[in-house]
């Protein structure tokens, strides 16, 4: 796994920071986030009180498709598919359901999906789009801060968006000092938000 390019806790107290960098640390790897951002700022002042994150994402993958998963193999009258990979086997059938029909797919074990009686050829099988992990990105990305975010910080502004994205949270009604803060914090990776 490829470790963050740029990674920032700047907090008013010293072992409050040392204590939400591993804090951040944790709950990005077990979210499984770490792998997609590139840069990462983090700032706390429970004066203010204010979280700010602010993080560059890395390109994120294309489309998975069903070659990416399984291979297919043409037979008389059907089509095998050996399964390499069971992360996007739900989604699979479901758009097999939903295009041939149920009648027309078969999964006999975990690692098998026949198709019989369709139309479509084995490349145009491969080259089904079955998910797209972009999509679910920004809310697990939202879903992490909540939990690295301090306990009652309630009031939230979150923005995804071209590869960066935001997070700030308070006790209190956001202000003006929240937004200029984001900019400073992208500043500080060298870029602007």
């Amino acid at each position: 796994m490829q470790a963050i390019e740029y990674f920032e806790v700047e907090c008013t107290e010293k072992l409050g920071g040392e204590y939400y960098r591993q804090i951040t640390n944790d709950v990005l790897l077990d979210h499984n986030l770490l792998r997609v951002i590139h840069k990462l700022h983090v700032y706390i002042d429970p004066r203010i009180p204010i979280f700010v994150a602010v993080g560059i994402l890395k390109k994120v993958t294309t489309l998975v498709r069903v070659s990416d998963i399984a291979n297919v193999n043409p037979q008389e009258g059907k089509m095998t598919l050996a399964i390499s990979d069971e992360t996007y086997l739900a989604p699979m059938l479901k758009l097999f359901w939903d295009r041939f029909g149920k009648d027309h797919v078969d999964q006999p074990d975990r690692f098998t999906v026949i198709l019989t009686g369709i139309t479509a050829s084995s490349r145009e099988i491969e080259e089904m789009a079955i998910a797209d992990p972009s999509e679910a990105l920004y809310k697990d990305l939202v879903y992490a801060f909540r939990c690295i975010c301090p306990e009652g910080f309630r009031v939230r502004s979150e923005n995804y968006g071209a590869e960066k994205f935001s997070f700030v949270a308070s006790e209190d009604t956001l202000t003006d000092t929240g937004l200029s803060l984001i900019k400073e914090k992208f500043a500080l990776m060298g870029e602007t938000p």
